[in-house]
């Protein structure tokens, strides 16, 4: 059983803050609610407190800054600070510096590319985080498929579109079921849902 001390009350006021001005894409949800979603399928697959409030904190760095990892490593520790790296792909300040379409799609293929063969060798304490975090955001896309006011358009809000953001995951699904990552099988059968509702019958992985 996992026990939640203040430390983890903590990192969700830590994670309020720092995403305070952010939304999930495509709508007007606070993006705090994803970061939730991602400890409580922590908590639900058997994952510790730190892990818990790594994926409080996982998008931190990607999403506001890289100086935010030395303030995590000083107040939640370095399993957590840890993880929360091992979980980035790129920080926010990497993202930004690719405005034009094309520049930001190669950097983005790049960046998934270097990811995946970061998974292969990363700790089992980052996969089960990193596997929560892409099957809530599964989920996520699952949900906006099956509605018809938004349909397949979801992928039009991703830097890969349809078939980079499919081949992603699929690619993904390849890497925590070959580490054998508890996750693995929900994630597997969410992300056949999502190419089926994306009325695509092959499942293809990033490089192929």
């Amino acid at each position: 059983m996992t026990a939640l001390t203040d430390r983890f009350a903590r990192a969700v006021d830590y994670a309020r803050v720092a995403h305070a001005a952010q939304f999930r894409k495509g709508s007007n949800i606070p993006y705090i609610y994803h970061l939730l979603g991602v400890a409580s399928l922590v908590i639900e697959f058997g994952g510790s407190e730190d892990q818990a409030i790594a994926g409080l904190l996982h998008d931190v760095l990607e999403d506001c800054g890289a100086a935010h990892e030395a303030v995590i490593r000083a107040q939640f520790g370095d399993v957590v600070a840890d993880i929360v790296k091992d979980c980035t792909d790129g920080s926010a300040e990497q993202k930004a510096r690719h405005t034009d379409p094309e520049a930001k799609r190669r950097d983005w293929v790049e960046r998934k590319q270097r990811y995946l063969a970061h998974l292969g060798t990363a700790s089992d304490t980052t996969l089960l985080v990193s596997a929560c975090d892409k099957l809530h955001n599964a989920r996520a896309i699952v949900q906006d498929l099956e509605d018809p006011e938004v349909g397949p358009a979801v992928f039009e809000r991703f830097t890969g579109g349809r078939a980079g953001s499919l081949g992603y995951y699929q690619s993904l699904v390849e890497v925590f079921t070959a580490r054998g990552i508890k996750v693995a099988r929900v994630f597997d059968v969410t992300v056949d849902w999502m190419h089926e509702l994306a009325g695509v019958a092959e499942r293809k992985s990033l490089a192929g």
